[in-house]
């Protein structure tokens, strides 16, 4: 069954048309990158419709649904409306300007956009269930990260700053084979770590400080993500303490995570360990989050999270302590949920290293 088929299985049966319009939801329906094009999708029958300058890859890669030229967009889809017989389109109405949702009902006023959730929330739900190809594409992504972080360690030493850290694990993985990377490398060094999501800076490493490192990798759109700590030099005994709470806050959320559990669940098994050793106000940010074709997407691991998580779903636990003017400490790996339990897809080692 293809995806659009699926689509609809999950849709009302009196939406006869979906339109998609994002970039990331048109590469999942067609399999192709593009920085614009319009999926108009019938329960028969899908269209692309693209311009000029993706026109010749378009007809060479898309399979999942007919290419057309794109030449005059509105008066093209209301044409294909009007052949399929549709009156009721949905659209996504997450991403949909409220400018173009006024323009295409002002061109074919004989037409009901559905300007809900609807279809959107069906995407997502969609898109939080990774199939095998998917799977090879983010596994693939996670071993490009894993092979960079390797030939890093050497890298970092006193002295070294770090935005120089940084670009030296951005250099790494587009070595090894990155077509683009999952977000802004984050590398930050003593204090600096009790900041979540702080921004590399001019700061020099110092003996005896956490680094602390979060990045991914893309590969065929896919994307990775992981968090590591590593000490350079010897860490103190609190430091070593910390370390080992989150460590232990990460492994039993991992052992934890399966098909069926809620995001809130989850999260309150490593916030749990977390608040009984007495650190419950260091840690601020949810669990983890869903990875795929975004960094950021369903599902979530986090307080307010009440849904089961799907088998199929690939999550991030990611817990961490953060204690303010000091140091802090995050651990992340990703996993995909299965019946009984999960598959860690990170094959890193998160012993505390000392470099």
């Amino acid at each position: 069954m293809t995806r659009i088929e699926r689509l609809f299985e999950s849709l009302p049966s009196d939406i006869d048309a979906a339109l998609i319009t994002s970039d990331v939801n048109r590469r999942y329906f067609t399999g192709m990158k593009s920085s614009d094009g319009t999926v108009l999708a019938f329960r028969d029958k899908a269209y692309l419709l693209i311009d000029f300058r993706y026109i010749e890859k378009a007809r060479a890669t898309v399979t999942a649904a007919e290419v057309i030229m794109q030449k005059q967009l509105y008066q093209q889809i209301g044409q294909l409306l009007r052949d399929h017989g549709a009156k009721s389109v949905a659209i996504e109405a997450q991403t949909m300007t409220v400018s173009r949702l006024n323009y295409l009902r002002n061109a074919l006023r004989d037409v009901e956009f559905v300007a809900s959730d609807l279809l959107s929330n069906a995407i997502n739900n969609l898109r939080a269930v990774k199939d095998e190809e998917e799977l090879s594409c983010i596994i693939k992504a996670q071993r490009i990260a894993e092979t960079a972080l390797e030939e890093l360690l050497p890298f970092i030493k006193p002295g070294v700053t770090e935005r120089q850290i940084a670009l030296e694990l951005d250099r790494l993985m587009f070595l090894h084979g990155a077509e683009d990377l999952s977000f802004e490398t984050i590398v930050l060094s003593g204090a600096n770590t009790s900041m979540p999501h702080g921004v590399p800076s001019d700061k020099k490493v110092e003996e005896g400080e956490f680094v602390l490192m979060d990045f991914g990798a893309v590969w065929n759109g896919y994307h990775s993500d992981m968090t590591r700590t590593v000490c350079v030099g010897e860490p103190t005994d609190e430091m070593r303490r910390v370390y080992e709470i989150v460590l232990d806050a990460q492994q039993t959320a991992i052992h934890a995570a399966k098909a069926g559990i809620t995001g809130q669940a989850l999260d309150l098994v490593a916030r749990g360990i977390i608040d009984d050793a007495g650190y419950g106000d260091c840690f601020g940010h949810s669990l983890g989050h869903g990875v795929g074709l975004e960094i950021h997407e369903k599902p979530n691991a986090s307080p307010n999270y009440k849904l089961p998580l799907n088998k199929g779903a690939v999550v991030t636990i990611e817990p961490g302590i953060y204690i303010a003017g000091k140091f802090g400490v995050r651990i992340e790996d990703f996993v995909i949920l299965t019946e009984n339990g999960c598959e860690d897809l990170t094959k890193c080692a998160k012993n505390l290293v000392s470099l």
